[in-house]
């Protein structure tokens, strides 16, 4: 009596040699994956991983730069402005962002394409002339503080202070708003809309109950990224802000360039990507928008 070895018995069975193929695939898939998670691990995870234990190791081994986080009136001062600016540029973004992904998906081809292109406008500008522009549209004189002055709101002062900054980082911002909501908006069945208001519902009724929870995926995604985008926010606070009004980032940059202490800063960054990862966390377990935050995170860190 023959018996059949391994490699014929996958070769006769076409279930078992589709798995074995399949596992081949996904090893070769991985293999892909090499030069990328090394570079990863360089250039993030190595210095992420230093940071942190510098923050723990200097000037002895203890939690002690982490606890003046909490104590520090001046550390929390700047992170209670942060998170309020943030704020503030996130509902913003998405009073602006929304309506304006509503009318994309409301219009035709070519339509959508300009809107599309004005969206994309702010990547394809760079950083340092987006922010001397508004620098120049800001400044005392300039278009905003003159028609602020027509119409009798006096003398605003709009360079150096916290709306000026409002102002700059949410146009900044509004692309990260409007793509995933646009995304989430644009794979709305509008025949349920119809179907209700074909059943009695109000045009309000039908928005609250239908397309709003349908668009709550894109909702999330969109102020998760906004808000956590302008947490790391720099060159925008630093050039239209004021030292007195900094925020996170500017803390960070004078204390690693002016007090030279690495072991603060350290801590400081480890808990503002401590609170990032927690929105993104709650946002994949709220609305499943890890994807989407994922493919615009990278070119966001452009903007800071």
């Amino acid at each position: 009596m023959t018996t059949t070895t391994a490699p014929d018995a996958v070769a006769t069975d076409p279930v078992a040699g589709g798995a074995a193929a399949r596992r081949r695939r996904l090893s070769a898939n991985w293999l892909l994956l090499i030069p990328s998670l090394a570079l990863l691990t360089i250039v993030l995870l190595v210095p992420l991983f230093q940071s942190f234990l510098r923050s723990i190791s200097s000037p002895t081994w203890s939690l002690d730069n982490y606890v003046r986080l909490f104590t520090d009136g001046v550390t929390m001062t700047v992170l209670g402005r942060t998170a309020t600016t943030a704020l503030i540029v996130t509902v913003i973004a998405f009073l602006l962002g929304y309506p304006y992904a509503y009318f994309m998906t409301r219009v035709g081809d070519r339509t959508r394409a300009v809107l599309l292109v004005i969206v994309l406008i702010p990547f394809w500008t760079s950083v340092m002339a987006r922010n001397f522009a508004w620098l120049t549209i800001l400044q005392r004189g300039g278009p905003v503080h003159t028609a602020l002055s027509w119409i009798g709101l006096g003398d605003i002062q709009l360079v150096g202070s916290q709306i000026g900054v409002t102002i700059a980082m949410s146009q900044v911002l509004l692309p990260f708003m409007v793509l995933p909501l646009f995304s989430a908006l644009s794979g709305i069945d509008r025949r349920l809309l119809l179907a209700a208001r074909g059943l009695g519902s109000s045009p309000l009724v039908a928005f609250w109950k239908i397309y709003w929870p349908l668009s709550r995926g894109g909702v999330v995604a969109g102020l998760i990224l906004v808000f956590t985008l302008s947490l790391g926010f720099y060159v925008t606070p630093a050039l239209l802000g004021s030292p007195q009004q900094s925020l996170i980032a500017q803390l960070l940059a004078t204390r690693t360039t002016q007090l030279l202490d690495f072991a603060g800063a350290g801590a400081l960054g480890m808990l503002v990507l401590v609170v990032t990862l927690v929105l993104v966390a709650w946002a994949n377990r709220i609305g499943g928008t890890i994807s989407a935050i994922g493919v615009v995170a990278t070119s966001g860190s452009k903007g800071r």
